[in-house]
């Protein structure tokens, strides 16, 4: 059962329901940044930013990481989303972590659709990796449209023949831009952040002239084989539900390990605001995954 924090971030989000997702792109962006800077970054984490041949990016870390670097990919269906809006959880997924963050801004559409985003991640992961000691002290993650991201950026680095990362770490992944999964449709009355009609836009600003199951816009249709290991977490509460279990099952159908996190009542990125204490339990829970694959490879 979600907990008493989780209920009341339920009714405010439901008050405020699809708010932030109406006007122009541009409006869209300045709202999600004015709602997320209630929260504080935690006092421990140094942010430096750094520009990465033009992309721009920031490390978010605590004075001693011990557990590697993570690649953090924000989400906001592709459209929105930026390190700025994402400082707090940032901060906090570092300072759980104990481990560097580089979280990087993307290209993002309609502006720049697809493969934008691809190309700016793989850039953004081999200047990363030009910078450790090897893959292995590497994790890439992200939530929503940046879980897909990263599973996308994950495949295109294995088809081009580049070193994995030691992890992949997807938070309520958008993987499926066809919009075909079931709970698309059955769980929008439960579902107090997404609806379809305005994924179905988002996807289309996405894939541009491209077809929406292209492998790397829909990672889910995707040869999964030979991937690093896979932690998945995802609310029951959310339309992108059951493309969070089709993803653990075609990836462990495909020889991956696969750690797939169910979370009964919870809605899309929940981790997001700090308060609740499944958010804290779902960064405790990465955080051990991430260790223990960075320190075993």
């Amino acid at each position: 059962m979600p907990s008493i924090q989780a209920k009341i971030a339920r009714w405010i989000l439901k008050l405020r329901r699809y708010s932030e997702v109406r006007g122009t792109i541009e409006q869209q962006r300045l709202k999600q940044e004015k709602a997320t800077r209630i929260f504080q970054i935690p006092r421990d984490i140094e942010i430096k930013p750094v520009n990465i041949n033009g992309l721009s990016a920031a490390w978010f870390s605590i004075s001693d990481p011990i557990n590697g670097v993570v690649l953090y990919l924000h989400g906001g269906a592709y459209a929105l989303g930026s390190i700025r809006s994402y400082q707090e959880y940032l901060g906090r997924l570092a300072s759980v972590t104990r481990a560097q963050i580089l979280a990087v801004d993307y290209r993002l559409a309609p502006e720049d659709p697809f493969p934008a985003a691809v190309e700016d991640a793989l850039h953004a992961y081999r200047w990363l990796l030009s910078r450790v000691s090897g893959s292995s002290q590497i994790a890439i993650a992200g939530d929503s449209a940046g879980g897909g991201l990263a599973l996308s950026t994950v495949l295109a680095l294995r088809d081009a023949g580049d070193p994995l990362p030691a992890c992949a770490v997807c938070i309520s992944p958008w993987v499926d831009l066809t919009l075909s999964s079931e709970s698309i449709q059955s769980k929008v009355a439960v579902d107090p952040i997404l609806n379809p009609t305005f994924l179905d836009r988002y996807a289309g600003y996405y894939a541009g002239e491209y077809a929406r199951d292209h492998d790397l816009i829909s990672p889910i249709f995707s040869n999964l084989e030979g991937l690093p290991p896979l932690l998945i977490h995802v609310g029951t509460d959310e339309i992108l539900y059951d493309e969070a279990i089709w993803l653990a099952e075609k990836a462990q159908n495909a020889g991956v390990e696969v750690h797939l996190k169910t979370w009964e009542g919870l809605f899309h990125v929940f981790p997001i605001i700090p308060f609740l204490p499944e958010s804290r339990e779902s960064f405790e829970l990465i955080s051990e995954f991430i260790a223990r694959l960075i320190k075993s490879t």
